[in-house]
C-alpha cells in the first residue's frame, strides 16, 4: 500500500540523498500526477531545512474543451495554495497538431518544454506518476512488438535523470491514498475509450488478465523485477564479452570483426545494438561488408578495417581542431629551426611512422598550418615524377578511411601542399645544396600501438 512514510525510501532508492536534490514533476492533474505532487509536498513540508526542492509543469493540449481547461485549473491551484512554482504551457496553432500519431506528438511536445524548463531553473531531475498499471501495458505492447528483454523489463525507475518513483505502487493504491487524503484530481474521460492501442490494453485486455488471478498485478510486479535482474545479468556479460573483443579503446573503439563474427547471433545483435546498430538484416551486411565499407547509426559510424570494426562517436567531434597553425613565422637569425610533430600523429598503425623532412625556410609562405584534406588537394610527391592527387595518394597506399579521417596535411599561407604527414613531403620545398636557412619537421618517436 503506498503511504507517505515509504515514498522517501523510493526515493532514495533512485537517488543519493534526494533532500538535497531538485525536481520538476510532470503534473497533469490526474490521480497519479496530483498524488505525486502531495507527496512532494509533504516531504518538503517536513524538511525543516527548505529540502526537496520542486517545481511544477502542466500541459494543456487543448483536446477536450473545458475539461482540459479545468484539468489546468485544478494543478494551477495545488501550486498556487501550496507556494509552488507553477510552469504552463499552452498549445496552440503554431504547435501544428497532426491528425494522426497525436500521442507521439504530444510525447514530444511535452518532453521539449520539461527539458527547457529544467535547462533554465536549473532543476537536475524530472519526475513522473508512471505505475505498475504503466508498466504491465508497456509489457504487453513492447511484447506485441517482440520488444526483447530491454523492452519487456518495462519502463526504467530512473533513466537519463528521469525519476519514477510509483512504479511499484498500482492504479487502485493511488486512488485509495487520494481519497485518504483527499487530495483533488481530474479523471481524464478520454481514456476511457480504445481508440489507441494503450487504451485497448487498459481498458479491455488488462482487466480481462486480471480477472484470471486475483494477484495477477502483484505476480507481474514480480516477474519484472526477474526479468530487470536479468537484463542487468545479460548486460554485465555482454559488457565482459565486448572488453575481451575489444582491440583498442581511447579515442575510439575498435573490436575484432573476426572474434566477434564467432559469437553467437543474439551476442553479436546486444554488442552492436550499444552502438545504435539495432536492425537485425543490417548484422549480417557488416560482417560481409568490404573493406573501409562504413555503416552509419544516429550517434555512430562503424568503419570496416579489413579485421576490425571501428566506432566513430559522431557526437564527440573531432578530437583536435580541423586547423592548427604549426609555425606563425620563421626566425631567420637561425640557421635551421626543428619542429618535432609526435604529439600530432594519431596512435594508429597506418600513420604512426617515423618521418624526418628538410625544407628550404625561403621558399616557404608563413605561417604553416595543418589541415585535414580538402576535395582537390594536390602535391609534387618526393620519389615520385610529376604531380599527384592527395584522394590518389591515399588510394595507392591503400589507406583505410579512418586513417585519412585522422591525417594531417601540411599547408603554407596560401594553402598549397608541402607534404602528407607522415608520408611524403612536397619536393619542390625541399632542402637542397643552395638552402641556407632550413626547415625539420619530423617523427622523433614511433608510438606503436
Amino acid at each position: 500500500m503506498l503511504k507517505k512514510s515509504t515514498f522517501n525510501y523510493q526515493l532514495e532508492n533512485l537517488v543519493q540523498q534526494p533532500e538535497t536534490r531538485t525536481y520538476l514533476l510532470a503534473v497533469s492533474g490526474g490521480a497519479d500526477s496530483m498524488v505525486l505532487a502531495s507527496l512532494f509536498l509533504d516531504l518538503r513540508n517536513r524538511e525543516s531545512d527548505s529540502g526537496y526542492e520542486f517545481q511544477v509543469a502542466h500541459i494543456n493540449y487543448k483536446l477536450r474543451g473545458n475539461d482540459s481547461d479545468l484539468d489546468q485549473k485544478t494543478v494551477q491551484d495545488f501550486c498556487e495554495k501550496n507556494h509552488i512554482k507553477f510552469h504552463l504551457y499552452q498549445v496552440s496553432e503554431k504547435d501544428n497538431k497532426p491528425e494522426n500519431s497525436i500521442q507521439l506528438w504530444a510525447r514530444e511536445l511535452r518532453y521539449h518544454f520539461f527539458k527547457e524548463i529544467q535547462k533554465k531553473e536549473n532543476l537536475e531531475f524530472l519526475v513522473t506518476a508512471h505505475h505498475l498499471n504503466d508498466q504491465l501495458e508497456t509489457f504487453i505492447i513492447n511484447l506485441s512488438k517482440a520488444a526483447g528483454i530491454n523492452g519487456l523489463s518495462g519502463i526504467p525507475a530512473n533513466d537519463n535523470s528521469i525519476l519514477r518513483p510509483m512504479l511499484s505502487v498500482s492504479k487502485e493504491e493511488i486512488y485509495q491514498f487520494a481519497e485518504q487524503h483527499h487530495i483533488k484530481f481530474r479523471e481524464d474521460l478520454s481514456n476511457k475509450k480504445s481508440d489507441y492501442l494503450r487504451n485497448k490494453i487498459r481498458n479491455e485486455i488488462v482487466p480481462a488478465l486480471m480477472e484470471t488471478n486475483d494477484h495477477f498485478l502483484e505476480n507481474f510486479k514480480k516477474s519484472s523485477s526477474y526479468l530487470k535482474q536479468t537484463k542487468d545479468f545479460v548486460q554485465k556479460q555482454m559488457l565482459e564479452i565486448e572488453n575481451k573483443l575489444t582491440v583498442f579503446n581511447q579515442e575510439h573503439k575498435i573490436l575484432s570483426k573476426e572474434k566477434l563474427n564467432q559469437e553467437s547471433d543474439f551476442v553479436k545483435f546486444e554488442i552492436l545494438k550499444r552502438y545504435g546498430f539495432n536492425q537485425e538484416e543490417e548484422i549480417p551486411k557488416i560482417f560481409k561488408a568490404e573493406n573501409n565499407s562504413s555503416f552509419f547509426s544516429k550517434d555512430y559510424q562503424l568503419i570496416v578495417n579489413r579485421d576490425e570494426l571501428i566506432f566513430i562517436d559522431n557526437n564527440k567531434g573531432e578530437q583536435s581542431e580541423n586547423e592548427i597553425i604549426l609555425i606563425a613565422h620563421f626566425d631567420f637569425s637561425e640557421n635551421q629551426i626543428s619542429v618535432n610533430l609526435v604529439d600530432n600523429i594519431e596512435n594508429i598503425n597506418e600513420i604512426n611512422k617515423r618521418f624526418d623532412w628538410d625544407f628550404d625556410a625561403e621558399k616557404l609562405q608563413f605561417p604553416l598550418r595543418l589541415r585535414k584534406q580538402k576535395e582537390g588537394d594536390e602535391f609534387y610527391p618526393t620519389g615520385f615524377s610529376g604531380k599527384k592527387k592527395v584522394s590518389k595518394f591515399f588510394r595507392d597506399e591503400k589507406l583505410s578511411i579512418l586513417a585519412r579521417q585522422k591525417i594531417w596535411i601540411l599547408t603554407d599561407s596560401n594553402d598549397s601542399v608541402l607534404g602528407i604527414i607522415p608520408f611524403r613531403q612536397d619536393r619542390r620545398y625541399s632542402k637542397n645544396e643552395k638552402t641556407k636557412w632550413s626547415l625539420k619537421i619530423f617523427n622523433e618517436t614511433n608510438n606503436e600501438i
